[in-house]
């Protein structure tokens, strides 16, 4: 027995909003590496902080190398799978 689901439009353009703000970021990281560095190292300093973990996050961010590697392969990982979300969202809704 198979269930077909379409998607609405609307669930389909936000979804694709995010994954857009996701691929920007990822830009960013790859692209303007130091400016993103810099934009989430001061985001995680500025008081107030709002960030429940902001320790541990400064913490992992001491060594900007190691930082950036691991940034950029779970960003590989993060890219692919957006994509394939993507595919599958938008199959979805043209059936």
């Amino acid at each position: 027995m198979s269930t077909s689901y379409q998607p609405s439009l609307g669930f389909v353009l936000v979804f694709l909003l995010f994954s857009l703000l996701f691929l920007r970021n990822s830009y960013k990281l790859w692209f303007k590496t130091d400016e993103y560095y810099q934009d989430i190292y001061n985001s995680l300093t500025r008081e107030p902080s709002i960030y429940p973990f902001r320790g541990f996050f400064l913490k992992r961010m001491k060594n900007k190398q190691s930082w950036v590697v691991w940034q950029k392969v779970f960003s590989l990982l993060g890219i692919l799978a957006v994509l394939v979300a993507d595919v599958l969202v938008v199959r979805a809704y043209m059936q």
